[in-house]
């Protein structure tokens, strides 16, 4: 079935839900994908290579063909069974969970539901999705008996920078919207500002604008790291810089190189910035979950901790 901006959806027969994290630069033990691909099609996005798996090797076909995963429900409520009391869970580590895909299929909402017949969880998820909204009464039902973290991704407050670097994800303004309309509700969400993107969304000014307005409407955090480049990302990415920022793609070349990574000096200088925004704002809380990412919260990344 095809609808919106060519987007194909695709029935997965999954035989799992929970994946484990055997990565040691994550704070998580267990991920949750509710879908393969993002419709969100953000420029940057590390996941590209979740495709890859599936022998797809057109960058393109990450926010084209959305994989719906089945029997969701179930098959988590069997792997929970292995999982112990205060281990952690990851949703949102790949793919938006609040992705439009997820109006008509409900596979988000399917896995809190049996996530609130539990307690005693860590349980973690980050959208640019407004429509966690939705949702706001399932998970201060699940808050009661599990402790619930969400962040909330935005990478810059400029809605027309971010509508080309995020054509089909929600103004930041809508985002900031929902952080206040889920704190007010008594759930602990925070802004998820990465990656960050050299010589784009990393003016002091631009970094301090977001960090401001996450205060005021009361984030309980705000979590950041620079861009993490993947040789499948650099397909969509250099591109786009090529065309938006021609003036940035000889930085850009130079810097990624010969690695997917920013130098840590970058991230200290950013890291530096961030703190000193939010100690002016009056926003010091410790994030508790990710702790540790850098597109999202999945994948290995030089490690910033904000609030030391």
């Amino acid at each position: 079935m095809a609808e919106g901006h060519g987007v194909e959806y695709l029935t997965l027969q999954n035989r799992s839900v929970l994946t484990r994290c055997v990565s040691r630069r994550v704070p998580f033990r267990w991920m949750i994908n509710p879908y393969r691909g993002c419709e969100f099609g953000c420029k940057y996005c590390y996941a590209r290579y979740t495709h890859e798996f599936m022998e797809l090797r057109n960058s393109l076909d990450f926010e084209r063909k959305i994989y719906v995963k089945q029997h969701t429900a179930w098959l988590l409520r069997q792997e929970l069974k292995g999982v112990r009391a205060g281990e952690s869970i990851a949703i949102g580590t790949a793919t938006d969970p609040y992705q439009p895909a997820e109006r008509k299929f409900g596979i988000t909402r399917s896995i809190l539901e049996e996530l609130a017949q539990h307690k005693g969880f860590e349980i973690g998820l980050v959208t640019k999705g407004t429509l966690i909204l939705r949702d706001m009464e399932l998970l201060r039902v699940l808050s009661q008996t599990n402790t619930v973290s969400i962040c909330v991704t935005i990478t810059t407050m400029n809605t027309d920078l971010a509508r080309i670097l995020e054509p089909r994800a929600p103004r930041p303004d809508l985002r900031m919207k929902v952080v206040r309309q889920l704190t007010q509700a008594g759930i602990r969400v925070g802004i998820n500002c990465a990656p960050v993107l050299p010589g784009i969304t990393d003016s002091p000014a631009d970094l301090e604008s977001l960090v401001a307005l996450a205060a005021q409407a009361g984030a309980a955090f705000v979590f950041t790291n620079p861009l993490f480049l993947k040789s499948c990302s650099e397909k969509v990415f250099l591109p786009f810089v090529e065309q938006k920022f021609p003036h940035l793609l000889p930085l850009y070349r130079a810097r990624y190189s010969s690695r997917a990574f920013l130098p840590a000096e970058y991230g200290r200088r950013i890291s530096k910035l961030v703190r000193k925004y939010c100690e002016k704002h009056r926003l010091h809380s410790q994030p508790r979950w990710p702790s540790q990412s850098e597109n999202g919260p999945a994948c290995p990344s030089e490690q910033i901790r904000l609030f030391e």
